[in-house]
């Protein structure tokens, strides 16, 4: 079972369009322990609403260098009946920090042993991240 911390939005002003971007970070639990973390960022008043993220899974209960953490690019949409999730590669990221460990294109994230781990996350981002959802539905 997982749970996730809400840590309360950073806005900044879009350059080109003056519209607000809401950048989340946010942080998961597995079973008490630190499992992941999680960073989204969107624009509101743009045409196609689009959530772009990543999750960093691995050892985040210490303090240690990031060799065993892995981070998977995604984005999220909604399309006429439920959200969607596609995985991204890493130079479309706009998270390049080595604190997430090694960013994985979207082939290296679908092989990966961890991906189930990864939609797991995004389900409960669309049904618990209430900032998330309002934006789809606003």
């Amino acid at each position: 079972m997982i749970k996730i911390e809400f840590e309360e939005p950073t806005i900044e002003i879009c350059k080109c369009c003056n519209n607000e971007i809401v950048k989340l970070t946010r942080f998961v639990y597995k079973d008490e322990d630190a499992f992941a973390i999680y960073y989204l960022k969107f624009t509101k008043g743009h045409e196609d609403k689009l959530v772009t993220g990543i999750i960093s899974i691995g050892d985040w209960g210490t303090d240690d260098e990031p060799k065993n953490r892995f981070a998977f690019p995604f984005r999220i949409w909604v399309d006429e009946t439920d959200y969607q999730v596609g995985l991204m590669d890493k130079e479309e990221s706009p998270w390049k920090q080595d604190l997430l460990g090694s960013i994985l294109d979207r082939k290296e994230a679908l092989e990966h042993p961890w991906i189930d781990e990864v939609f797991h996350i995004t389900d409960h981002i669309v049904t618990e991240d209430k900032i998330v959802i309002e934006y789809f539905f606003d």
